[in-house]
């Protein structure tokens, strides 16, 4: 590691990245390592089947061509509490212009819950990236996640750039059930400001009440019987809700939550295709849009 950092110019935001990917590993009491053998890599496609409960015929991911990706130089890594694996991420280079890493699946047992055992893993493939000269890292998630939204823009820094419909198509696994696979798709630039501040526990506030107060009016709410209400709304500034728990309501009402994928869909998707910026995600769920005119972004 220390060998690669000598290899930059200005080695002082990687030494910073990798001293905030082992404090975050060690505030999670866990640690996270690439991994190469094939018995580990078995492990990654157990643990994903576990998580997503998809079933040994419909894996995430496959041993052999995570093996793949390990010997080709992409980024697979695990995190263990002891000896048992908690988490693993694994992604692939883009094109070698962008100097950009995909990150594809990045998976945590839900009893981890709460020990930032995500935010570690993150932060290590943060460090694992700079350390190879890649400035930016992207993937996508569900936007009607709530606690996604918040961990991706607000607690990592990351940008939302493009909405993606139905971008993987149909999944067959107990987390996606039926719904259709939209994504939003971020842009990770590891050097800046406001992620450097994200990674060392400083996290990007977003407050939806005083973006109301100054302006900002309602394009997307719940309405009193919990499904999607879509109002105009002309104002500069936007704020997009989206339900509390999506994933409970595919369970239980999963007509509602394919109406509340097709309102964001028509409204979040149609913001970002404009040119709208997300200034942040309020926790308590709300999407905070900055409209830009087309003609100031070309």
């Amino acid at each position: 590691m220390t060998d690669l950092i000598r290899d930059r110019r200005d080695s002082r935001p990687v030494e910073a990245a990798c001293a905030a990917a082992q404090a975050a590993a060690d505030d999670a009491g866990i640690d996270i390592r690439p991994l190469d053998s094939v018995g580990e890599l078995e492990a990654v496609r157990r643990l994903y089947e576990h998580i997503w409960r998809t079933g040994e015929n419909n894996p995430p991911v496959t041993a052999d061509m995570l093996r793949a990706l390990s010997k080709a130089g992409s980024y697979v890594s695990g995190a263990f509490d002891g000896d048992r694996m908690v988490g693993a991420c694994f992604g692939f280079f883009s094109p070698p212009a962008r100097a950009a890493l995909h990150s594809h699946i990045a998976g945590v047992l839900a009893g981890m819950q709460g020990r930032n055992v995500g935010f570690a893993m993150k932060l290590h493939q943060r460090a694992w990236a700079m350390l190879r000269g890649v400035g930016e890292i992207c993937w996508t998630y569900d936007p009607l996640v709530r606690r996604n939204a918040y961990f991706n823009l607000a607690k990592l820094g990351a940008d939302p750039a493009e909405y993606l419909p139905d971008f993987y198509g149909p999944m067959d696994d107990d987390i996606n059930r039926a719904d259709a696979t939209d994504r939003v798709l971020v842009r990770w630039r590891l050097e800046t400001p406001a992620v450097e501040a994200a990674c060392a526990g400083r996290p990007a506030v977003a407050d939806a009440a005083a973006a109301r107060a100054a302006g900002a009016a309602v394009a997307l709410e719940a309405s009193a019987a919990g499904g999607p209400l879509v109002r105009y709304a002309g104002a500069d500034t936007v704020l997009v809700g989206v339900p509390g728990d999506v994933e409970a309501m595919r369970e239980s009402d999963p007509a509602r939550a394919a109406d509340w994928r097709r309102a964001l869909r028509d409204v979040l998707g149609e913001l970002l295709g404009q040119g709208g910026r997300v200034r942040g995600f309020d926790r308590t769920g709300w999407y905070i849009v900055d409209r830009v005119d087309r003609q100031e972004t070309e």
